[in-house]
Formats: C-alpha cells, structure tokens, sequence
C-alpha cells in the first residue's frame, strides 16, 4: 500500500486536474507522477533502494514534491531538513540518520559545505542552477534525470515500512528521528479528509516551510490525498500570503501562532478580499485567546480549526468543530476518527473530567517510534499508549482544552499553574507583542511565574503596569510576580519559544541576585 499510489490515482482518473502550481510552474496530477518517475530514476542511479535515506535541505518547491513521491516510489525514506539550522545540527541529523544523498539548492549549500568532509553521504545533488558554493562536488539534479531511466514502477511496501523520517525540533535534547510509516500517512490523510471535508475543489495555500507537518501534512498531502490542488509560496511573508489568498481563491491554510500574529499585523489586511477561506487550521504550539478571536473577526467565512498534533501523529490529532470556534474558544476539540485519547496521571490512570494529566494517544496515525533510539521510544511509547509530554484537560463533554507541556507547569506553593493561562492575559494588553512565562524560583513559594514580554514599538510600559495589569485578571498565585522586558523571545528553528532558554536565563538571574 505504497502512499505513492495516490498520485498514481490520480493521474489515472483526472490527468489535467491540477496537483500543484509554485512561481507559474503548473503541475498536474499526470505531469507530477511522470516528473516524479524522471526523479526516481535519477535516485536510482546513484544507488537509492528500499530503506534508503534521502535528504532535502529545500526551501519550498514543486522540486520538493517530486522528490518526495520518488522517494515512496523506490522504497526510500524521504527525510526533509529543517534549513534554520545550523551546520552542526545538520550534520548531527544527517549522521545519525545515515543519509546516503542529500538534496539541496545552491541558497542553502553554504550550510552544508563547512561540515561537508564530515558527513556519511555517499552523494550531493544540486536543485536548480548548475553551479554553486559547493562546486563541482554537487552534482545537478537535471542532469541526473537526463541521464537516467525514468523509473515508472512503484515499490512493494507494508503500512510499517518508513517513509518519512523527521526530526523534532530539540528544545531539551538532542533531536529524535521520528519515524513516519506508509499506513500512518494513509490514516492521517483520511482522518483529516473527514474531519476538515476537504475534496477536489479545495485549493491550498502552503505558506510555512514543507520541513514542517504544518505545511506539509495539514495542507499538502492531504489536498493531495483528495486529489485537490495545494499552491506553494517559497517561504513565509505576511504580505504575499494574504495577496495568493485573494488572487488564487484559496480555500485552506495551516499557520503557525507566530505567522497569524504577522498576517493580522500587515496592513494591507484591510483591503484584501478574504472571503474564499473556508479552513484556517493553526498549530505548532497553543494560540492564545485573543489572536483567535481577531482572526475570526478577519476571516469572517472561515472556519478556524484550532487544533493539537504532533509530529510524532503526523500532526492533527484533535480539531474544534466550526459551530464551536466561539463557545468553546481555547479548546483544541476532539479527536479525529480512529484515534483515541486519554487524560492519565503518573500511573496511568484516567484523570476526572476537569483535572490536568498527560495526553496520551493510541491509533493507526501515530508513528511506530524513534529512528535508531531504542531508549527513546521505550520512554515515550509505554502500556500501547504514546506518551506526550503535554498535561490536557477534558471537559464533562470530551473537549481537548492544552494547559502546558509538562516540564513547563509552574507549581506554586503546592498550586499547578499552566502558563498558557498567564499568557493568555499577557497578550490581552494592547501593548504586548509576544509573552512567555516560566517558572522562576522562590524561597517562600518553591517557583513563582516569570513573564518574559516584547513590547510592540513605541510601548513606554512598564513592568510595574503589567503586573498590576494581570493581577485584576488572574487569581494571585497565578499572576507573574516577575516581568522582564526584552526585544524578542527565543525561538528554535521551528518558532516555538525556546523555553528551556527562558528557565535558564531566570535561574542564573535570580542566582546572582
């Protein structure tokens, strides 16, 4: 049941249908699969089979989806690379994965080349221009698939065969390979077909980088499961996502907190025509309160489908339903169809309705475990039950409310205190750009909440205000007893906050006080 059989569909049943277009290059379901066999056939030559690493270190393109259906097509596993890293991080994932090729373009090579002489690779090739920083030593992808056969057959796989590696972003550790089976996919992709009803008509928007599930599993490869067509912005800019909207029509697209933030920030929001978006889906790490209702109020016909997910389930584990977006506003909704979800303690044990424990997840979407990290995967996959790492509440109704990652709840004198809750009312204030809350410690209490806050320019406001400003909001042991003000928060590649930073920086701090 090899995932690239999909496309295969396609192009048998509706050849012309558009698959995907980037920068006036226009795809169809029949050109991205005979593109596709061209791409295999080039892999191939360099000695790519089943159960081989192939790496992809690309900004979006139609490139990139060439290069992941050929990967399905050989047997390969496709493993696309994070390009805010830095070289280091690279050559760690690389190494550790063993990559036999890696992919690049000639934007990115410079990453590569300091740590090039280090890496396991067997081969370099080179998307776009025949030359580059790297020189002769990447060889040019249309070359390859001009010399090479076209490979047109697809590979025998089992739905526990890899397809996809990807690693985590590493906020306390080193990276982990997540290993992402053909039938995870195929489960992801249905799921998600129901729950969101998207079909041939739907046209998205892939505007976050395709290293991410974000863009990739919450837009694209399910636009291309229903055989819908999915438009591809290179990289991420508030303004030309809101004018593809208005020019395409586009009726979906995955944003992070981070990139609704700048989109409701741009000033030409105003005066574009917004009406085509039927599904915003957000994700990547809880959005707060009050960026949920302002984007209900610019996107008037939209669903915005706040939803949880990791990488590890392919990404969209639960949605809020549609009727739902304003009653039950700040909770991620229910599951999705064939995945169970419970709320447990430290034993295991179902919490009542109401109290925080662990999400903890079990079905067909949730991947078979840790590439070559045994221990890992032990910690994390216990009882036949994936392990999150994140504390979630459930309502008397099922309703998935997020109240924080487990390393990041503050426990005040005996209190838990989720710090999406605090910042919840720290971006209620018109002058906050961006708030973090960590724990801070306390002699008295053991930890108190520490705000961390980015003014937007111009704010004269103090921390003094903002204290004051939260404690006529928030019960007293929950408003920060600390505020620091800085440019901006620490954020990995991914742009989630770097918390991790944040505690450290606060215990040195109070250390030298």
């Amino acid at each position: 049941m090899n995932t690239a059989g999909v496309i295969a569909h396609h192009a048998d049943r509706f050849p012309d249908r558009l698959a995907v277009g980037f920068d006036g290059d226009l795809v169809t379901y029949a050109g991205l699969w005979e593109r596709s066999a061209s791409t295999a056939g080039a892999l191939k030559s360099l000695g790519v089979g089943r159960g081989d690493v192939v790496a992809h270190l690309l900004y979006n393109s139609a490139d990139f989806l060439d290069l992941m259906v050929a990967c399905a097509r050989l047997g390969a596993i496709f493993m696309p690379l994070n390009w805010r890293l830095a070289g280091p991080e690279l050559e760690y994932i690389l190494n550790h994965a063993g990559a036999k090729v890696l992919v690049s373009e000639p934007e990115l090579e410079p990453l590569i080349e300091p740590v090039r002489g280090s890496l396991a690779c067997t081969s370099f090739v080179r998307v776009g221009a025949a030359d580059g920083p790297g020189g002769a030593a990447w060889q040019p992808l249309a070359g390859l698939r001009a010399a090479a056969t076209p490979h047109h057959a697809v590979a025998e796989v089992g739905r526990d065969d890899v397809l996809r590696l990807m690693y985590t972003s590493g906020t306390t550790a080193r990276p982990k390979g997540v290993m992402i089976t053909h039938g995870n996919l195929d489960a992801k992709n249905a799921a998600h077909a129901v729950e969101l009803g998207f079909g041939a008509d739907d046209i998205g928007l892939a505007c976050g980088p395709l290293y991410h599930v974000g863009a990739l599993d919450l837009t694209t490869t399910t636009l291309l499961h229903v055989g819908a067509s999915t438009q591809l912005l290179r990289t991420f800019k508030a303004a030309a996502v809101l004018e593809a909207i208005e020019r395409l029509r586009a009726t979906t697209v995955w944003l992070a907190p981070a990139m609704v933030n700048l989109v409701l920030a741009d000033p030409g929001i105003a005066t574009r025509d917004l009406s085509s978006m039927r599904v915003i889906i957000d994700g990547g790490e809880k959005m707060p309160l009050p960026l949920i209702e302002r984007v209900l109020d610019a996107f008037p016909n939209a669903w915005f489908a706040d939803a949880y997910g990791l990488t590890e389930t392919v990404s969209g584990d639960t949605f809020l339903d549609k009727g739902l977006s304003r009653h039950k506003l700040g909770s991620v909704g229910k599951p999705v169809i064939h995945l169970e979800l419970r709320v447990v303690d430290e034993d295991d044990v179902d919490v009542a309705a109401g109290a925080p424990g662990e999400i903890v997840l079990r079905g067909p979407k949730v991947c078979k475990g840790y590439w070559r990290d045994e221990e890992a995967t032990a910690r994390a996959f216990r009882n036949g039950w994936f392990h999150t790492g994140d504390v979630g509440i459930l309502d008397s109704e099922g309703f998935l409310t997020i109240a924080d990652r487990i390393k990041d709840m503050v426990i005040s004198g005996g209190e838990n205190i989720a710090t999406p809750e605090v910042e919840r009312v720290l971006y209620e204030h018109p002058d906050v750009l961006e708030a973090a809350v960590v724990a801070s410690p306390d002699p008295r209490w053991g930890e108190v909440p520490a705000a961390y806050v980015a003014l937007r320019p111009g704010s004269l406001l103090t921390p003094e205000e903002l204290v004051a400003f939260c404690a006529a909001r928030l019960a007293r042991f929950k408003s920060p007893k600390i505020v620091r003000i800085v440019d901006a928060l620490p954020r990995n590649p991914s742009g989630k906050v770097l918390k991790r930073e944040l505690r450290d920086a606060e215990k040195t701090t109070v250390e030298r006080s």
